[in-house]
């Protein structure tokens, strides 16, 4: 139903407009009756719906109506699916709209800086552009039902420790190129219907009244068409944080600041102007929702439970595989050990915490799923709710290990180690779990540990096993995903969307996180993830991307559609992927740009493309990739502007960021010609670098070089100084600062010569 938006503010009194920029309680926003204005509800929850049914609190205290609990962000980014997580996006929507919820806040797309941060599990990446790639398919999804989205937590909230007061310390270049990036992709490509606003400060200025971010960039550069609301509990000082952009401010403030922002448009501080645009958005967003309500809605709890079973198959990334020992072959006599394998770990602490509908038992589906005449027993292992070891446990699992044709562990991290609200101050395991490992590998030479964990763990044991299957937190259907990886129903096809590092001061934040008091400095700059390890040469224990399948992939016919092209031009990439293996499986082509020479520091290589091809035994895929200007650029904060230098890029295809398959080159033609200011104190060097400038300048050193007497290059200065100290010279000379010339070229060159020259630089 078409609405006059502006009609009805022209009817809504001061206090009325006031009072829609806070929520009427914890979850809702306030309507106006008489103005035919409804109330809304929103709800937590970016892998299921969390709405709950009496009391409310914002950590998932209070109980809550059962919803599909699908698998958390850290595992769905490992999919590497756009369509996959576009079905879960449309699932969770028809599930809002069963239970009358205007907007689902998610998903999370800050970056996972450090992996000690509490809530990486319910974050997509370190890597920017898959984040904002898999964070746009699942906000279009969910928007498909007619359910709105929250796209958060904007920006640069990467840790939970002072989480409420810390200032973000991050330079413009990092801030563009990684942080704000991870957001960029989805708002352009999917039009979340509201934004959620940080916690934190982001250099100096709370993220909710942040108008650098709130308006210059996330409304007028991106073209943000919604609103922003702030985290719950976010709010600073109301009336600055409404003229930054910041439209909605939740949960309820019992009318106290609904009255400081009549007081303000009443003493002239903000103008009513303001207020009439955020009063306006909240009003589309309102109506959207409304006429967007699908009378009677229902789902089928089934088949989302079967929809959060294939997802989290997907999701699971086979780490290691030596001897081929998985897929387990049927009717053998199996060990399964481990406190998660009858109660798994399979969703996060906090905010986003689902009751299920239902939990597949990780025991009970390998039974259902070993054969007929398999034999199954089951050891505890380890009490999940404490380190130490309990030796009888212990005793019992290294018996039953010894006399199965494998054992199987279930592993990871028990809620108390990884929440919201606090960080991990290490990456171990429990110390219990860790020895049992190592017990069971040493009397028991085909081990499997499943992991189930929302980020990077160390594994000291992983030289004694055959195999590791990272189930990240896999949702309520964990359990028979598992089973159906394990025994090869489902061949493993997740990739990693973060390094696991061997150990946490490999880490490059490790120096400076989580900060100093309320002030934490992001000095590893744009050298986050990969990006750090690839361009230090520093090992992981797993690289970003890396996943193993049960078959084999081969790649062939890499071709670029040009060999030169302008910055302004698209490439297109083919690259042929074949299955050679005897069972169908699905690859995911990772394509990665490199800036062969950059006057400005850049990663070895930057993630700019993937695809994920479904392949029969045999069967050959040819994936089309496009890269466009952005996918070469680096942030230049001297123009303020994405920028390509002209130059060589090579083009790499590869398996994961340390294993390159097939690279091409290509040349680059910038049609930005960045010109900096000359002054006094200006490098020749910089100035020898500028083709423009180049000519000018080599005819000035050729004349300071006339000033001393005698050229550098001569034959009587070679043999004067010796050929290595003449070329050291003339290396000294090229970063001299142009007043030099004045210093050193006993008179020839004077102060008003300089302006002269200065005055003809800065016009070329």
């Amino acid at each position: 139903m078409k609405r006059d938006i502006q009609a009805i503010l022209a009817e809504m009194t001061l206090e009325e407009k006031a009072g829609m920029c806070s929520g009427l309680d914890f979850w809702r926003l306030k309507g106006v009756e008489r103005l035919g204005i409804p109330s809304i509800m929103v709800t937590d929850g970016p892998h299921g719906l969390r709405k709950q049914q009496g009391g409310t609190d914002h950590l998932g205290i209070f109980e809550s109506v059962p919803a599909t609990c699908f698998p958390s962000a850290a595992g769905m980014a490992s999919s590497w699916d756009r369509e996959l997580i576009g079905r879960v996006g449309i699932a969770l929507g028809e599930e809002c709209q069963a239970e009358d919820i205007a907007v689902l806040l998610g998903p999370g797309a800050n970056i996972k800086r450090s992996p000690l941060c509490g809530r990486n599990f319910e974050y997509f990446s370190e890597d920017p552009y898959l984040s904002s790639e898999i964070a746009a398919s699942h906000i279009n999804g969910v928007q498909s039902q007619g359910v709105g989205t929250s796209l958060k937590h904007f920006a640069v909230n990467n840790q939970e420790h002072r989480r409420m007061g810390v200032d973000a310390v991050v330079d413009e270049r990092t801030l563009r190129e990684i942080y704000l990036a991870s957001f960029e992709g989805a708002v352009r490509q999917a039009q979340p219907w509201t934004v959620m606003s940080a916690y934190n400060k982001v250099n100096g200025t709370y993220a909710s009244e942040n108008a650098y971010l709130l308006t210059d960039i996330l409304k007028e550069e991106w073209g943000h068409e919604g609103l922003v609301v702030t985290d719950w509990g976010a709010n600073n000082n109301r009336v600055d944080g409404l003229a930054a952009g910041q439209e909605l401010e939740m949960p309820s403030s019992g009318g106290v600041n609904d009255r400081k922002i009549v007081e303000a448009v009443h003493s002239g501080r903000l103008s009513v102007e303001v207020l009439d645009r955020a009063v306006e958005r909240l009003l589309e967003l309102i109506f959207r929702s409304v006429d967007n309500k699908k009378p009677e809605a229902h789902y089928d709890r089934e088949a989302h439970h079967a929809l959060a079973r294939k997802v989290a198959g997907e999701t699971m990334v086979l780490l290691k595989n030596d001897n081929n020992l998985l897929p387990l072959g049927a009717n053998k006599k199996l060990a399964v050990i481990g406190a998660f394998a009858q109660k798994p770990r399979y969703q996060g602490g906090g905010s986003s915490h689902i009751k299920p509908t239902q939990i597949d038992v990780p025991l009970e589906e390998i039974n259902r799923l070993a054969g007929d005449a398999a034999a199954v027993a089951h050891a505890q292992g380890y009490h999940a709710d404490r380190d130490d070891t309990d030796d009888s446990l212990l005793e019992q699992a290294v018996e039953a290990a010894k006399g199965a044709d494998a054992a199987i562990i279930f592993a990871g991290l028990p809620d108390r180690y990884e929440s919201e609200g606090y960080d991990r101050k290490h990456l171990k395991m429990p110390a219990n779990q860790n020895r049992l490992i190592e017990a069971i590998a040493g009397v028991q030479s085909n081990v499997v540990v499943i992991l189930l964990n929302g980020s990077p763990v160390e594994m000291p044991w992983i030289g004694q096993v055959d195999s590791v299957l990272e189930a990240y937190l896999g949702g309520q259907a964990v359990g028979g995903a598992i089973a159906d990886v394990l025994f090869g129903t489902v061949n493993p096809s997740g990739k990693l969307a973060e390094t696991f590092p061997v150990k946490l001061s490999d880490n490059p934040s490790f120096l400076f996180f989580p900060g100093e008091g309320n002030r934490v400095e992001y000095r590893e700059g744009i050298f986050v993830g990969y990006r750090y390890y690839d361009t230090k040469q520093v090992k992981p224990l797993f690289p970003f991307g890396h996943g193993l399948s049960y078959t084999t992939f081969v790649y062939s016919d890499l071709k670029l559609s040009s060999a030169e092209m302008l910055d302004t031009d698209t490439l297109h990439v083919q690259v042929t992927v074949q299955n050679t293996g005897d069972r169908a499986g699905k690859e995911i082509v990772q394509l990665y740009v490199r800036d062969k020479e950059s006057s400005v520091s850049r990663p070895d290589k930057e993630l700019k493309g993937f695809a994920k091809v479904d392949l029969q035994p045999g069967e050959k895929k040819t994936v089309t990739l496009q890269l466009n200007k952005r996918s070469f650029a680096y942030y230049n904060v001297q123009i303020k502007d994405w920028h390509v230098e002209s130059g060589e890029y090579e083009i790499v295809i590869a398996r994961s960021s340390e294993d390159t398959v097939l690279s091409d080159s290509l040349r680059i033609q910038s049609t930005v010609k960045v010109k900096t200011a000359v002054d006094r104190t200006t490098l020749l060097a910089d100035l020898m670098s500028d083709p423009d400038r180049a000519p000018v300048v080599q005819g000035l050193i050729q004349s300071f070089q006339s000033g001393m007497g005698v050229p550098m290059d001569s034959d009587s200065m070679k043999e004067a100084l010796g050929e290595g100290m003449g070329e050291m010279i003339a290396e000294m000379m090229k970063y001299m600062p142009l007043r030099s010339i004045v210093s050193f070229s006993q008179g020839a060159f004077t102060d008003e010569m300089l302006d002269g020259l200065l005055a003809q630089l800065n016009q070329l």
